[in-house]
This record gives C-alpha cells, sequence and structure tokens, in this order.
C-alpha cells in the first residue's frame, strides 16, 4: 500500500462511522416522532360487517386484552397485557388491523398484565377515553401510563355500579365495584355486562369467589339491583362468560355459575404458566354447570372473536 492510500484510509473510517452515527440519530428521532406502529405489520383480520359487534380475546401470554368492537367502528379496549415486547407488538397490530374510527382504553385494575400495555397504546392511538380503576398503584410503570394519559390529553373518567356505555344496537353496564369503600386490588376489579342484539356476555376481571357470591346475594335479594335505567342487566342465563382470574381455582365459585350458566366460557391465560391457569377445580366446575358448553383458551388457540349479528352470535380462533 502507498504511503498516499494509507493517509485516505482514515477519511473512510470517519465516514462510515458518521454515517452509522447519522442512521442512529435518524431512528432516534423517528422513534420520538413518529407512532410505533406506522412500521408495524396489521394483523389480516375480516372487516366487521354492518351492525356486527365483536369481541375479540387477545392471547397475550399470562395477561388480559379484550377489544369491544362496536357496530359504530370505535373499539375499547379492556386492559393491556403485561407489557411485554411480543404483547405489547400484538396489540398494536391487532389495532391496526382493526382500522377503528376511534379508541377508548379501560383498566379493570392495576395490575401489570392488565396495565403493562396500556402507555404504548396512548403513545401510538389518538385515544378518546380512557376509564382508570378505582383503586391505583405507586408501581412505577403504572405511574409511567397515567403520566401518558395525562401527557396525551386523552379525557379520564372511572365507571362504578350503574356506570354505562351505550352504543348502536347494544350497552354495557358496570356491575363492580362500588363508588366507595373498596380495598381489595383484585375485587374492585371492573365488572362490565354487554348486551348486544340480546347476545349477553360478563367480562369479569380477577374477582375472586368473595365478590362474586356478593354480586349473587344482591342479584338473587333485590330484583332489578343491577339495572342503570331502562338498560337492564339479566344475568340468569347468560351466553359467554369471560372467566374471572385467568380461571383460577379461587374465582368461577358454583354459586356464581349456578346463576349465570354461560354457554360460552373464555379463559384469558398464557401457555405453561407458572400459576397453572386455568385450575382443574375451575374447569371441572365449568363442566358441571353447563355440561353442553363450549370452553376456550387463549393458550390452547390463540386469539378468539365472539361475533354477534342478528341476535345470535359465533366463536373462532385465530
Amino acid at each position: 500500500m502507498s504511503q498516499k492510500e494509507g493517509k485516505k484510509f482514515p477519511y473512510k473510517k470517519l465516514i462510515v462511522a458518521g454515517v452509522a452515527l447519522f442512521a442512529v440519530l435518524l431512528s432516534a428521532l423517528l422513534a420520538y416522532f413518529v407512532p410505533v406502529y406506522l412500521f408495524l405489520p396489521a394483523y389480516a383480520i375480516p372487516a366487521r360487517e354492518e351492525g356486527e359487534f365483536r369481541l375479540h380475546f387477545l392471547d397475550v401470554g399470562q395477561g388480559d386484552c379484550t377489544v369491544a368492537e362496536f357496530p359504530d367502528g370505535e373499539v375499547l379496549v379492556v386492559d393491556g397485557g403485561d407489557g411485554s415486547f411480543g404483547a405489547r407488538n400484538k396489540i398494536l397490530r391487532y389495532l391496526k388491523g382493526l382500522r377503528p374510527r376511534a379508541v377508548s382504553l379501560l383498566l379493570t385494575h392495576a395490575d401489570a398484565d392488565h396495565y403493562g400495555g396500556l402507555t404504548a397504546l396512548c403513545k401510538n392511538f389518538d385515544i378518546e377515553r380512557c376509564y382508570l380503576p378505582v383503586l391505583s398503584s405507586e408501581a412505577e410503570d403504572y405511574l409511567e401510563f397515567l403520566a401518558a394519559v395525562e401527557r396525551e390529553g386523552c379525557e379520564t373518567d372511572t365507571l362504578t355500579r350503574y356506570g354505562k356505555i351505550v352504543k348502536e344496537d347494544g350497552y354495557l353496564v358496570c356491575l363492580s365495584p362500588y363508588l366507595a369503600g373498596e380495598e381489595d386490588e383484585n375485587d374492585s376489579s371492573t365488572v362490565l355486562y354487554f348486551d348486544f342484539g340480546g347476545v349477553t356476555a360478563l367480562l369479569c376481571g380477577d374477582i375472586s369467589e368473595t365478590r362474586e357470591k356478593r354480586l349473587v346475594r344482591e342479584y338473587t335479594g333485590i330484583e332489578g339491583i343491577f339495572d342503570s335505567g331502562e338498560y337492564t342487566v339479566q344475568l340468569d342465563g347468560i351466553d359467554i362468560l369471560k372467566a374471572p382470574h385467568h380461571a383460577s381455582a379461587y374465582s368461577s365459585s358454583e354459586e356464581f355459575l349456578e346463576l349465570l350458566r354461560p354457554q360460552t366460557y373464555i379463559v384469558s391465560c398464557g401457555a405453561d404458566n407458572a400459576y397453572k391457569h386455568p385450575s382443574g377445580e375451575a374447569l371441572a366446575r365449568f363442566r358441571e354447570v353447563s355440561p353442553g358448553g363450549e370452553i376456550y383458551r387463549t393458550d390452547e388457540l390463540g386469539d378468539v372473536i365472539v361475533s354477534v349479528k342478528h341476535g345470535s352470535y359465533t366463536v373462532s380462533a385465530r
């Protein structure tokens, strides 16, 4: 190599280093100013039909995320998984595939496996409204979520008993928690009753048999106790139950199931999870109370989709 060639070599290294640094800075700027979901491929999800209501129970591992897709094109994301890389991107890609007209969030309670992915949703979507739980948390990542909600400027609210969301051809009513006096994080989970076209579903967060039995006593003791004005709640004989607390052994009590007698059970849990959800005891109670009922598990089937049309529903997995 000549002396002249040797002098040029350091400049080539500087140019390469400069280009690499520019690429890093450009990536950082894009990540800061451009929503991440724009770079993620959308899931291929069949378009919702006219007047169709859908509940999407997403496979986010050992966590919860349910997307209610209303006939008007708006969606309500109930819980957001544990915030892991895979679960977070799954929810972002799924919502991108739905192409919603508007997005609202509802956090049933302040457990990390329920709120973990909501911060990313706040950063990547224009959130119209965020329903916060009655009990907060001092965990650092939960405070980051609250900061994201405030920073993005979306409206906030809390659903307690008799709170409702009314949509085209249906409504949802909150049965629990109470406005005041809540102390247990799991039992203060938001319990939602859906009625769309006469098809009913109950989403229970992580409530335990203690709260279940209290709801049963109230419902059987006072007629219409859960009704919110003209929006009635009919628990004796529902169509779909999202099993409380990932179908743990300490939920889905016999008294609760005997009242509800669901036709379809949805269990959100992770494959080979450390908690051994769903428990054998809960599954046995499902089969005993609803001998002809169907059980759909996200750890076995992936995403589970309930489609409601013309007063009936179908269930599929993807």
